[in-house]
């Protein structure tokens, strides 16, 4: 690269980078970027193109992506999302054609070939996938790859008024690096969850929501309310109320509610150091 660009959102590489950074990196092609939608429930998302790799992020049933690269099964794109980029297998991807018009609201739920609770499921989708709805029958919404019991979603325009309560209902989902749905939540993926549920844009990382969410408080523990934002370097947490932190954390490997001063006297002892900045959206 020819500037200091932040790798985790700057679609380039040796041989190929986003048309748009021409003259600002070094790449053997500049190329224009191919709108695609992640078609599975989960696209994992790695840094390089193995499935033997740490996980970086998720992508979820129905958000957009830029490909710039396909090759021996892994594509290289950018989330439009959040921006974060990196490879996702190949075959998570299809047309994007089709915008969302329904998101899943449910914690979980499941996506069957017929409208019928009977029938083996095709795969389970989480809190926040995007779906495609073309017809209802019954108690079923219809999308291009089955049928989802239609109490458990809603239409993209109708978000939740409170994201602590979505992170309220992610309490107990496991510890999982890297993970942003219902089977397994980091800090900052929690954080990212339960504020698109209501609509507001939220970076990947933890070091990226410190910079751009909302605006900074006095670095005091004291008059907090619900929805403030605590911050580690390395980690993040929402307020409940004036007390109590929710935060996915590898301390209980779940996403817990605990005391914000037993929460601060450990992290700073143990792990994270001090808390480093505290935002209100």
């Amino acid at each position: 690269m020819t500037e200091s660009l932040d790798p985790r959102l700057t679609p380039a590489r040796p041989d190929v980078a986003d048309l748009r950074l021409r003259g600002r990196v070094t790449a053997e092609r500049f190329v224009a970027a191919t709108p695609r939608r992640v078609i599975t429930p989960v696209a994992p998302l790695r840094r390089v193109p193995s499935p033997e790799a740490g996980l970086d992020t998720e992508a979820l049933l129905g958000d957009a992506v830029d490909l710039y690269a396909d090759q021996d099964g892994f594509a290289f794109v950018q989330l439009v999302r959040d921006g974060y980029v990196g490879y996702v297998p190949a075959d998570c991807l299809g047309a994007a054609d089709l915008e969302p018009t329904h998101r899943v609201t449910a914690l979980r739920t499941f996506l069957y070939p017929e409208p019928d609770l009977k029938r083996p499921v095709r795969g389970h989708l989480s809190l926040g996938a995007r779906l495609v709805v073309t017809g209802e029958t019954g108690a079923y919404l219809e999308t291009p790859g089955g049928y989802v019991y239609a109490s458990h979603c809603r239409p993209l325009a109708q978000h939740e008024s409170d994201y602590v309560a979505t992170a309220e209902r992610l309490v107990g989902v496991p510890y999982l690096w890297g993970g942003r749905t219902s089977l397994g939540l980091d800090c900052s993926g929690l954080v990212q969850l339960s504020l698109d549920a209501a609509g507001l844009p939220c970076p990947r990382d933890a070091d990226m929501q410190e910079r751009s969410l909302g605006h900074a408080l006095p670095l005091a523990l004291d008059g907090l309310r619900r929805g403030d934002v605590v911050f580690w370097r390395g980690h993040v947490g929402l307020m409940r109320d004036s007390e109590t932190l929710i935060h996915a954390n590898g301390h209980h490997m779940t996403v817990a509610m605990e005391p914000l001063a037993g929460a601060v006297a450990r992290i700073r002892e143990n792990s994270f150091g001090a808390v480093t900045s505290i935002r209100r959206l």
